[in-house]
C-alpha cells in the first residue's frame, strides 16, 4: 500500500525562536513533504531567527523593531546568504497581522508570549485560518471576542497546551452535552513537596527547573508558583464551553495524563502521551485532516 501525496501546506510561525517555535519547527523539519514556512515571526533572538530562515528559507520573516530588522540584515550578510535569497522582512504589529491572514498561509502557529499575539490570532480566525494555539494569553484576555469569532467563522482552532490538546482529544469520544466534567492534570511544579517556610529561601534558578516538562522561562515560572494553571482553567473554560465550577485540577507529578473528561454515564475518557510538545503541535495541524487514501502499487 502507497499513500497518494499530501497537498504542502504553509504554516506561519509567530514566535518561531521561543521553545513551542522551534518545537514546531523541528515537526516541519521531519515532514517536509507536507508543511513548508511561509513566515516566522520572532522577538529577540535575532541569531536564532537568522539560522531558521537559512534553513527553512520562509518567504517572509518578521521582527518587532526597525533596529531589529537592520540586524538581521546585517547577520544575514555576514552569515554569507545572498541576498537574492533573503526572505521580505517586515517589522511591527501590522507585519504580524499580514502573515497570519496571506492567501498563501493553511496555519497558523500562535504562540508569541503574552497579549502581544492577540491581534494577529484574531485576524487568522476572522481570515478562516487553522490556528494552532500556544499562547493561553489570547484566551485569557480576549477569550469572548475569539471564540465568538471561530464560532462565525467556522475556524478551526486547536490548542496546543498539553493538557487543552488532551482534552479536544477526549472530547471527540461523545457529544458535548454527555460531558459532566473536565479534568486537568498539575505536575506540581518543582516546589511541589517543599513547606511554606522553605518557600521564601527559593531562588529562580530552582524555579527554572521544571520536572517533567521543559519549556521557556515565562510559562516554567508561572508553572512553578501554579499561576500557569488558574489561566488554564480559564482557557479550558472559553475554547470547551465549560463553567469553571465543571473544571478540575488534579495534582499528576508524573505527567503523562494531560486531560481527562468524565461523561454522564461515569466513565473517564484518558489522554496519555509522552512529555514532548511535539505531539500536540503535530496534533494542531493535522486534526481534522483527512487520513491518506490506499493506491494501487
Amino acid at each position: 500500500m502507497i499513500c497518494k501525496a499530501l497537498k504542502m501546506q504553509n504554516i506561519t510561525i509567530l514566535g518561531s525562536t521561543g521553545s513551542i517555535g522551534t518545537n514546531t519547527l523541528d515537526v516541519v523539519r521531519q515532514n517536509r513533504h507536507r508543511y513548508s514556512v511561509f513566515a516566522l515571526a520572532a522577538g529577540g533572538n535575532i541569531t536564532l531567527l537568522c539560522s531558521q530562515i537559512q534553513e527553512f528559507r520562509p518567504k517572509v520573516a518578521v521582527l518587532a523593531s526597525e533596529s531589529g530588522i537592520n540586524a538581521l540584515k546585517e547577520l544575514l550578510t555576514a552569515s554569507g546568504v545572498n541576498r537574492t535569497q533573503w526572505p521580505e522582512l517586515l517589522w511591527g504589529p501590522q507585519a504580524l497581522v499580514d502573515i497570519s491572514i496571506a492567501d498563501e498561509v493553511f496555519a497558523v502557529m500562535s504562540s508569541i508570549v503574552g497579549v502581544a499575539g492577540l491581534e494577529a490570532t484574531y485576524a487568522a480566525v476572522r481570515a478562516r485560518k487553522r490556528i494552532g494555539l500556544a499562547n493561553k494569553e489570547v484566551l485569557v484576555s480576549g477569550g469572548q471576542l475569539v471564540m465568538a469569532a471561530v464560532r462565525e467563522t467556522g475556524c478551526e482552532l486547536i490548542p496546543v497546551d498539553s493538557e487543552h490538546n488532551g482534552a479536544h482529544q477526549c472530547l471527540r469520544a461523545g457529544a458535548r452535552n454527555e460531558v459532566t466534567k473536565l479534568i486537568l492534570t498539575a505536575s506540581g511544579g518543582p516546589f511541589r513537596n517543599t513547606s511554606k517556610e522553605a518557600m521564601s529561601r527559593v531562588t529562580p534558578e530552582q524555579a527554572l527547573k521544571h520536572p517533567t516538562w521543559k519549556m521557556g522561562n515565562r510559562i516554567t515560572i508561572d508553572s512553578a508558583t501554579l499561576m500557569n494553571k488558574g489561566f488554564e482553567v480559564i482557557e479550558a473554560c472559553w475554547l470547551f464551553d465549560f463553567q469553571p465550577k465543571d473544571v478540575e485540577v488534579v495534582v499528576h507529578p508524573q505527567s503523562t495524563v494531560h486531560a481527562m473528561v468524565e461523561y454522564n454515564d461515569g466513565s473517564v475518557i484518558a489522554q496519555v502521551c509522552a512529555t514532548d510538545m511535539r505531539m500536540p503541535i503535530q496534533y494542531a495541524l493535522t486534526a481534522g485532516s483527512q487520513p491518506c487514501t490506499r493506491a494501487e502499487n
